[in-house]
C-alpha cells in the first residue's frame, strides 16, 4: 500500500470516528469530508470503496445499532428512542430499523430483554446480521449468506 492510500485511509477513520462521536447530530457530509481533507464528492466514493458503504448508510446503521442497546436496556418509548440517536422521523426510523435489523422496532424489544453477558459477548451478538438465525452447528444447515454491514437479507423469503 502507498504512502497516499495508507493516508488517505487514516483520514478516512478519523472522519468515521467524527461520525461516531457525534451519530445523533445531522449528517453534514462537508463537515465530515472537511475532516479526511478531501471534497464531498470525494469523500462519498472512497468511503464507499473504503468500507464498502456511504457515510449515510453508515451512520444508519450506527444509529440503528445505538437505538437496539436502548430498546434492549431501557423502558422509554420507541418515539423518545428514534429522536434520541438522530432519526427525525418514527416513520423513517422504523423502516431503517427493519432492513437492517429485519424486524420492527417494538418486535425486537419483545423477543430481547436486556443481556447478562460480558460486554464483548454483548457487542457480538447485537451487531445485526442474519448471523443470529443460523444454527450453531454448521455441518447441520446449510451455508447462509450473512451480511458483513448488517443488512438483513431477503435469502429466507423465496
Amino acid at each position: 500500500m502507498s504512502r497516499e492510500a495508507e493516508d488517505l485511509n487514516r483520514r478516512l477513520l478519523r472522519a468515521r470516528d467524527a461520525m461516531d462521536r457525534a451519530y445523533a447530530e445531522p449528517l453534514d457530509v462537508r463537515a465530515v469530508a472537511a475532516v479526511a481533507y478531501v471534497s464531498e464528492a470525494h469523500f462519498i466514493r472512497t468511503f464507499r470503496s473504503v468500507f464498502g458503504e456511504t457515510p449515510h448508510r453508515y451512520l444508519q446503521r450506527r444509529r440503528v445499532e445505538r437505538s437496539m442497546f436502548l430498546l434492549r436496556e431501557t423502558d422509554r418509548s420507541v418515539t423518545d428512542i428514534c429522536l434520541d440517536v438522530g432519526f427525525n422521523s418514527l416513520g423513517t426510523f422504523s423502516r431503517t430499523f427493519r432492513d437492517i435489523v429485519g424486524e420492527a422496532p417494538s418486535e425486537y424489544r419483545i423477543r430481547n430483554g436486556p443481556m447478562l453477558a460480558p460486554h464483548c459477548y454483548q457487542m457480538a451478538a447485537t451487531r445485526p446480521s442474519v448471523a443470529a438465525t443460523r444454527p450453531l452447528v454448521a455441518e447441520a444447515a446449510p451455508a447462509t449468506q450473512s451480511s458483513s454491514f448488517g443488512e438483513a437479507t431477503a435469502a429466507a423469503a423465496p
